[in-house]
């Protein structure tokens, strides 16, 4: 089995970027196989949205990353049946440590891909910027995922984004490609949405995932009470589309091989 390892980016704040994080590790994980979740924003919002309570851990995400803590000492199991590398505030001083170490962004890459190889899917929720934490994820991935929502300063966003991933697939992980383009918050009766999304098909074509993730009360809620939308109401529109996401990724996993 190879490990597939999926950065979730955007530097755009409020794309539904650990929503989907958590669901698509949720998803992947009740279709079969191991998954892990990597929670990599100091906020500890995907922490949180699995269950676990940020302030009362023993060791997070820094604890492995800066102190080199083993990765099974550290992790968290979470109700949806998949593993959690959980995070919080201690996170933003790994962020200054970073700076100062060696090969420093390619911490991420030399601690996680030997680690991880028990794992079926690795899931790294990034921060909302293009920081040192983002670039270390960019480079231990083999996929991004970019959530976006269809709306007017989106493609500007995502043409920033897109020129981080080109510069670090040439000089520093040049097996890095997109996963999916995913559209999130998704309103068909708008027609700034239907302009966007039709914009996004003719620029990037099949490399814009074909489920979309709709406006949805219950995925809101979800994180809330701990859970996975998959977990809270797994007849949502939400949850059903995130199962849908989660079907097109293994498709696709399934049919190529991971690069090197």
């Amino acid at each position: 089995m190879q490990t597939r390892i999926i950065a979730v980016a955007n530097q755009k704040g409020g794309v539904g970027k650990t929503t989907t994080s958590v669901n698509v590790a949720a998803s992947l994980a009740l279709s079969g196989g191991r998954v892990l979740l990597i929670d990599l924003d100091p906020q500890g919002n995907a922490t949180m949205g699995c269950g676990i309570d940020k302030n009362g851990l023993d060791a997070t995400i820094y604890e492995w990353l800066i102190e080199n803590q083993p990765l099974e000492q550290v992790v968290q199991h979470c109700n949806g049946g998949f593993d959690v590398l959980p995070a919080n505030l201690d996170l933003t001083a790994a962020e200054v440590q970073l700076m100062q170490a060696e090969r420093r962004e390619y911490v991420m890459q030399d601690r996680l891909r030997p680690q991880a190889s028990g794992y079926e899917f690795v899931i790294i929720d990034c921060p909302p910027s293009l920081s040192i934490l983002t670039v270390n994820a960019l480079i231990a991935a083999h996929g991004v995922l970019v959530p976006m929502q269809c709306e007017y300063y989106a493609l500007e966003g995502l043409s920033a984004l897109l020129e981080t991933i080109d510069g670090i697939k040439e000089h520093a992980n040049p097996g890095l490609e997109i996963e999916g383009i995913l559209r999130t918050m998704y309103d068909p009766r708008n027609s700034l949405t239907r302009d966007v999304s039709r914009q996004l098909i003719q620029y990037f074509g099949d490399q814009v995932f074909r489920t979309v993730i709709p406006r949805n009360v219950r995925l809101a809620e979800a994180p809330s009470h701990g859970l996975p939308a998959i977990l809270y109401d797994r007849t949502s529109r939400g949850a059903v589309a995130y199962a849908a996401l989660a079907g097109e990724i293994r498709q696709k996993h399934q049919r190529a091989p991971v690069p090197p």
